[in-house]
């Protein structure tokens, strides 16, 4: 039975798609199986893994679909996906009025969670209801964040948030964990917001970090995530460590090597 994350976050440009695609990439390279759900109506995590679909998540979210019909591969033999298009736009609007709205996403994703050993979420940069029902659907949620000055800020609205949800919708949400993305250390301010989010959020914090990378950000134009990209690259292994971090919290006896993993 896969295990769902949430990666969210309400402010935009912190590396939250990137996220999803490359960390999604790097657990599927270990021959894990792994679902990415994309519910952002930008659909950039589709568009950075080359998917092309006629229907998509909106299909499902309003009753047109099945999820299990529209579930597409990828070019990495164990990663699947379920893309989204600029339709979804509407479905906040379409989802207001139906019944149990906050948690559509999660009964959708039942269906198929015994498909996966891992199913990751990307969530729009907002805390509306699509965010909600990936939060409600997820049993923990990966925080990706910037060292700048409104990260604690931010980090305490969306904790905020998910405080609600555990009370209300979804009891057992747990924090995945921190992730810094487009970290330079060599500024003082982030090494200073650095030390305070450690300070405050402790061992919820991830010890990988994601570099500023300019692989990473071409990567998605060609339609690749970055290991399939430069697979050499800063970022890419960068995101290779958070793999082997995270499968390191969530199983035993985890052993990876880049090197081997990725021909």
């Amino acid at each position: 039975m896969a295990k769902i994350i949430s990666i969210a976050n309400q402010k935009g440009g912190v590396g939250k798609t990137t996220t999803a695609v490359n960390l999604s990439t790097s657990i599927a390279v270990t021959e894990r199986r792994v679902l990415l759900v994309d519910i952002d109506p930008q659909a950039n995590a589709t568009t950075g893994l080359g998917g092309k679909a006629h229907e998509n998540i909106y299909d499902v979210l309003i009753g047109n679909a099945d999820i299990e019909e529209i579930i597409v591969p990828t070019e990495i033999s164990y990663l699947f996906l379920v893309p989204s298009s600029l339709s979804l736009v509407g479905a906040e609007v379409e989802l207001v009025d139906m019944e149990d709205r906050e948690s559509i996403l999660k009964s959708k994703i039942d269906g198929v969670r015994g498909d996966y050993d891992y199913i990751f979420i990307d969530s729009p940069p907002s805390l509306g209801l699509l965010t909600i029902n990936g939060l409600v659907a997820a049993n923990s949620v990966l925080i990706p964040i910037q060292c700048e000055f409104y990260a604690m800020e931010g980090l305490s609205r969306l904790f905020s948030t998910i405080n609600r949800i555990r009370n209300s919708l979804n009891p057992g949400l747990d924090i995945e964990g921190i992730l810094f993305t487009m970290l330079d250390m060599r500024p003082l301010l982030s090494r200073e917001v650095r030390g305070e989010v450690e300070k405050h959020f402790k061992d919820r914090v991830f010890k990988a970090s994601i570099p500023r990378n300019i692989r990473l950000a071409e990567a998605p134009s060609f339609g690749k995530p970055a290991l399939l990209y430069d697979v050499k690259s800063k970022g890419a292994r960068a995101y290779f460590e958070l793999a082997e971090e995270f499968l390191s919290r969530n199983e035993k006896n985890v052993r990876m090597s880049l090197n081997h993993t990725v021909r």
